[in-house]
């Protein structure tokens, strides 16, 4: 079977320089999972969306990283999202993944920059969050390799570990300028994810302002040590937010993230009174 063409989108951003990059694969349905592996490494994004066709009138939906399957990835769903809305037009998606079903609305975006793609925003709609304490030695293994002390925390936001379709240990630094500067090791912080089966990133927040956040998700893969925009730690906050009585439910915060390794993204995170949560952005094409 020839390749199928391989698309490529910066999510949750108007500039293709900006936002995460993703690969997206609309027509995956003959590809063998080594393949799909093969077609990841090669794109050596954060990850990559496969559609592999159709489960209960829903869209079957993969994501791969440059080393492994991942259960699931907000901003390559973003991006996928708004390659289909292009070609099919915005509306209402469903994608079959395999951590369950997520709805996904599309729209033109009025606030998107001319000519940005046709301004298509998505939304998607998590599976149900949830939260869970973070193992002391855990947290004593992140701040040891980030340099960083409990003290240096912000008090208002334990330590936990959050889930919307991947488990995000969430930290948050008190202080900017410390949070601005500390670095770590990418091979402890993979080995810590492997033996914690963290699929998603360890997620390092900022309080700028009530009901805005700065992110720094470290995603050590391949050559990526950071990500620029991480879609399901953004659900996992807005979970971690409202378990933790941190908003005032229905709510809107909104995530700033990238501005560190370059490629500065926002992300909007609407938190319901129950249920998923909604995160949503702009994607637009990567030229070639």
């Amino acid at each position: 079977m020839a390749t199928p063409q391989i698309l490529r989108y910066a999510a949750f951003t108007t500039d293709p320089r900006g936002g995460n990059p993703a690969g997206v694969v609309l027509d995956a349905g003959g590809l063998t999972d080594a393949e799909m592996q093969r077609i990841a490494a090669d794109v050596d994004y954060a990850e990559t969306a496969f559609v592999t066709g159709t489960v209960g009138g829903a869209t079957a939906i993969r994501y791969f990283s440059p080393i492994a399957e991942v259960p699931f990835c907000g901003h390559a769903t973003i991006a996928t999202a708004v390659a289909i809305a292009e070609r099919d037009g915005v509306g209402e998606i469903r994608f079959a993944t395999p951590v369950g079903e997520i709805p996904i609305v599309t729209d033109a975006d009025p606030t998107a920059a001319t000519g940005a793609a046709g301004g298509i925003r998505a939304a998607f709609t998590s599976v149900e969050p949830a939260i869970e304490p973070l193992d002391g030695a855990a947290l004593s293994q992140i701040l040891a390799m980030t340099s960083l002390s409990e003290a240096q925390l912000d008090a208002s936001h334990p330590p936990r570990v959050a889930f919307a379709g991947n488990r995000h240990p969430v930290v948050v630094v008190a202080d900017a300028d410390v949070f601005d500067s500390f670095t770590f090791s990418p091979v402890v912080a993979r080995s810590l994810m492997d033996v914690e089966g963290w699929t998603g990133t360890i997620t390092m927040l900022h309080v700028l302002a009530p009901g805005e956040y700065e992110a720094r998700n470290i995603f050590p893969v391949g050559r990526i040590t950071e990500d620029p925009a991480t879609g399901s730690a953004a659900a996992s906050l807005g979970g971690y937010l409202r378990a933790l009585g941190l908003v005032e439910a229905p709510a809107r915060v909104v995530v700033h993230q990238g501005r560190h390794v370059g490629r500065q993204s926002l992300l909007a995170v609407d938190i319901p009174v129950t249920g998923g949560i909604t995160v949503s952005g702009v994607a637009v094409a990567i030229p070639d």
